[in-house]
């Protein structure tokens, strides 16, 4: 029986590329998406041994029924990539508190959420690998960021104490932080903004989907089996450490 990865947000962008990405290293594929059911379903075309499953991971129960939905459909969750999340952007005299909770409720209350549930199913097979999306902008800050960079920052911190939480137990949990990776979102920024953005990475380009897919790739196989704990920056050189 192949392993399963369940990977939240992966209807396109990054999501979409780490789930072709493991798709290839042999796992059966959980998309899930929260509104772009298209999307979903058209990789799921591209993918064997895929299903799609649609949920607001800003909903509670709907979290709890993500993950009962992909073990009873797919048999078990052997992996976890925690990729889906939001950007609310604003400078901090001007930001809502609404927003921030929003931001917290889908970048932090769901990678809680999910990592709590999907260890469990995990635990009972001593086996298992959860990885979280950071972001360079948790570790360096931002402007108009603050928000966004407070979630990804916990993100960070979550992941170390889970690693140490789960290790007796074969699980291994670690971070990804990307720089800026080419996009939809970054295609559509102003050409000042995007030089601006260019500016500042050593490398002088953003980086791609396929290649936080490999990093992804990387910590999920047995090649990575004494790492957990730990951040792996893909950034071009924003943030060397």
């Amino acid at each position: 029986m192949k392993k399963v990865a369940l990977l939240t947000g992966s209807s396109r962008g990054i999501g979409a590329a780490c789930a072709r990405r493991l798709s290839q290293d042999g796992y059966a594929i959980a998309i899930h998406c929260t509104a772009r059911r298209q999307e979903a379903e058209a990789l799921q075309q591209q993918l064997p041994n895929s299903m799609v499953f649609q949920a607001d991971l800003s909903d509670p129960t709907a979290c709890e029924v993500l993950i009962k939905d992909v073990k009873e459909k797919m048999g078990h969750i052997d992996v976890l990539v925690n990729n889906a999340g939001i950007s609310i952007d604003q400078v901090i005299p001007f930001a809502k508190l609404e927003d921030f909770e929003r931001l917290l409720s889908v970048n932090v209350k769901a990678v809680f959420l999910l990592t709590k549930l999907a260890s469990k199913l995990m635990i009972r097979k001593k086996q298992g690998v959860i990885i979280n999306l950071s972001s360079v902008v948790g570790y360096q800050g931002n402007a108009g960021q603050s928000m966004y960079a407070a979630t990804k920052g916990a993100i960070t911190a979550f992941t170390k104490s889970v690693a140490q939480d789960l290790a007796p137990f074969g699980i291994r949990c670690n971070c990804i932080a990307p720089g800026f990776i080419e996009t939809d979102m970054t295609r559509a920024l102003d050409e000042k903004v995007r030089t601006a953005i260019l500016s500042r990475i050593p490398q002088q380009r953003l980086g791609t989907p396929e290649e936080i897919a490999n990093a992804v790739s990387f910590l999920v196989s047995d090649q990575a089996s004494y790492i957990t704990g730990a951040s792996l920056h893909v950034n071009g050189g924003m943030y060397p450490n």
